[in-house]
């Protein structure tokens, strides 16, 4: 959900935002804090999972993790090493 995002009043979502406090995303709400992989799978289940749910549902992810988080780190991957190599310090 976007930052101006509010949903109908008395839902209960669930958000990767980094702020939570009374009525963010609409009035007599209950959002939930959480990460991108649990933002998926509550997509693909269409409710919040019980922890057993979401430990199966993200074993692909784990299954696949040095690919799926490749990104963070960035200083290993050989595109951004060579322009990195070429910046002054």
């Amino acid at each position: 959900m976007g930052n101006q995002a509010q949903i109908r009043k008395g839902s209960t979502a669930m958000s990767t935002s980094t702020r939570n406090f009374p009525n963010r995303l609409g009035i007599d709400t209950n959002v939930y804090l959480g990460s991108a992989e649990l933002a998926a799978v509550c997509a693909l289940m269409g409710r919040i999972p019980t922890p057993a749910e979401y430990l199966e549902q993200v074993q692909a992810v784990n299954a696949k993790a040095a690919d799926v988080y490749r990104y963070m780190n960035f200083d290993q991957i050989r595109e951004f090493s060579e322009v990195a190599d070429t910046v002054a310090v």
